[in-house]
């Protein structure tokens, strides 16, 4: 059974850093992409970041390359989104997602998905 757990949301001023953490369970890596999404209140859920399992490709929404970094630790079956210079519109619940093998920006591609943690950039 796949397991998706974030946490490290939270309130923080614009400029601000918080990182991000995916703690994952019932699959590997190695097959499965694992993706950082954000739904804003009112607006579409959208894909930040996705890293793909087959050879760790990563890519980025343009809203925040160069400002998030994913990562992902195997030891610790945990994938991280390192959040630097947040931004008001940086402000939504995010949620990890899984799905075999690529990347997916459509959400409704995405199989299994984490219960969301809210962040909140406001000064």
């Amino acid at each position: 059974q796949v397991l998706l757990v974030e946490s490290g949301g939270g309130s923080v001023q614009p400029g601000g850093s918080l990182r991000l953490s995916c703690a994952a369970s019932g699959f590997s890596f190695d097959d499965y992409a694992i993706g950082w999404f954000r739904q804003a209140p009112g607006k579409e859920r959208e894909e930040v970041s996705c890293v793909r399992g087959l050879d760790s490709r990563i890519i980025y929404a343009d809203s925040v390359m160069g400002r998030f970094a994913i990562s992902r630790d195997t030891a610790k079956n945990t994938i991280y989104l390192q959040m630097n210079s947040l931004k008001p519109d940086d402000t939504a619940v995010y949620y990890c997602a899984a799905r075999r093998n690529v990347c997916h920006s459509a959400p409704a591609f995405w199989n299994h998905w984490g219960q969301g943690t809210q962040v909140t950039v406001s000064s």
